[in-house]
């Protein structure tokens, strides 16, 4: 058992600054286990997302605040409000970030190794705008 206490000096996240984001995003790692789950907060300023990206055995979102966009290859971004969870099957292509004029910060427990792909484009993101 591994037991991961809350930061108590106030420190803040780190701001990500990669090639699997598109906009402000500030993700907190929580944990990192040897058989290859990870968590973290992350959070999405508006219209931030990451890139593509499936997950080799899946992955749980978890919003904790704010509301923002999930979306599944093939499909239309779907709305995340506030405590909804997500699960995202192993293999399963998707996004997920802030909303086009809110927030969101949401807990992602991803299983295995995250596989990233393409950034979202706008007409991805906003489909109809």
């Amino acid at each position: 058992m591994q037991i991961v206490k809350a930061s108590k000096d106030g420190s803040p996240p780190s701001q990500v600054r990669s090639a699997t984001f598109t906009g402000l995003v500030y993700a907190d790692p929580v944990l990192t286990s040897p058989e290859g789950a990870t968590v973290a907060r992350v959070f999405f300023a508006p219209a931030a997302r990451t890139f593509w990206h499936w997950h080799e055995r899946g992955q749980v979102l978890h919003v904790i605040s704010g509301r923002g966009l999930i979306c599944t290859d093939g499909g239309l971004p779907q709305e995340l409000d506030a405590g909804d969870t997500v699960w995202a099957p192993p293999g399963e292509r998707h996004w997920h970030g802030g909303g086009p004029d809110t927030v969101m910060l949401h807990i992602a427990l991803s299983l295995g190794t995250t596989n990233w792909l393409g950034e979202v484009t706008e007409a991805e993101y906003a489909p109809g705008r």
